[in-house]
């Protein structure tokens, strides 16, 4: 069978069309993603107003002033474009971009594909996972009967070796190791959406299981210690994968591929994905690995919509002027 992405229904959008799109075309489009309620008519983000008026800029970019408050705004006013300096077709060509690469997209390389300085486009890409992220809030998994795959991975403090080898020490004991790694716990539901999560160990991840894993759901886990007490509360299946990745219906093959897919994003495009943004792309693999199946054009236009309906950046608002 052909795999999707080489298929026609993956690909329904292309940069061309999008940088062949007019200004008015792209204002057009995010005004209809933020206020589909009016069928794009502004709606003024202070007092709700539906009576605005347009009141373009000098400079051409676009304006609306509300008849009852007397406010300015604009069709990013109060989403994660807020005070956003390029025009809005560069955005729509960043996001397009950003969602064509299946396993991530470096932010050197889109400052080069935009014309902009690595820092603006490291702030953007930053964005963009946080626009994901807002699909990952409250999320429950399972279910009476459905299946549910946990598995860890860690993630940055490594500790380079010495260059001779009696001055080597063994990076297995903790008062040898930099003490900043980290353990990526994902939750994902066989054939269905995933949630990722950032702890120490896999063990301080219980609760948040319990918290976001709905009774009567079938927990299948590895032979890892960390996962045990979730035997209680939850009927389990395990797998060792030191005899098996797969045995008697029992995998967290699910798991893994989400795994697979953050690895060969650090290792391929980030190369260095720990600290305080481990979670934004932990986030990011989980909206990935969920909205495979969907064409690229229709994951623009979920992305951008999900930018348009946020709040501005909890990350990044006002993250230059300190």
């Amino acid at each position: 069978m052909q795999h999707f992405l080489l298929s026609a229904a993956a690909k329904t959008l292309s940069l061309a069309q999008v940088f062949r799109m007019s200004d008015e075309e792209a204002e057009k489009l995010f005004r209809s993603l933020r206020w589909p309620e009016t069928e794009g008519a502004p709606v003024c983000p202070s007092c709700g107003g539906l009576d605005a008026y347009d009141c373009r800029r000098p400079t051409g970019a676009p304006r609306f002033r509300c008849r009852a408050c007397k406010k300015d705004f604009s069709v990013t006013s109060g989403t994660l474009f807020a005070s956003h300096k390029l025009p809005l077709r560069g955005y729509l060509a960043a996001i397009a971009i950003f969602c064509n690469e299946v396993k991530g997209k470096s932010s050197l390389a889109l400052s080069r594909d935009l014309g902009v300085t690595y820092k603006t486009a490291f702030v953007l890409a930053h964005k963009l996972r946080e626009a994901m992220s807002e699909e990952l809030k409250g999320r429950t998994l399972g279910g009476e009967g459905e299946t549910v795959e946990i598995d860890g991975g860690y993630f940055g403090g490594y500790v380079k070796p010495t260059n001779l080898r009696e001055n080597r020490k063994d990076r297995r004991f903790t008062h040898n190791q930099s003490g900043k790694r980290k353990c990526v716990v994902i939750v994902r539901e066989r054939g269905g959406n995933s949630l990722p999560a950032i702890f120490r160990t896999e063990g301080q991840a219980l609760s948040f299981i319990r918290s976001r894993v709905a009774k009567g759901t079938i927990i299948q886990a590895d032979e890892g210690n960390g996962w045990n007490d979730l035997a209680g509360p939850f009927e389990m299946k395990r797998i060792n994968h030191q005899e098996a990745y797969s045995l008697d219906g029992a995998c967290t093959n699910a798991a893994e591929s989400f795994f697979s897919r953050i690895r060969r994003a650090e290792i391929g495009h980030h190369h260095h994905i720990a600290g305080v943004y481990l979670l934004r792309y932990a986030q990011e693999a989980s909206w990935r690995e969920d909205n495979r199946r969907m064409s690229n054009g229709d994951q623009v236009m979920r992305l951008t919509g999900l930018a348009m309906k946020g709040k501005p950046s909890v990350d990044f608002a006002g993250y230059w002027q300190r």
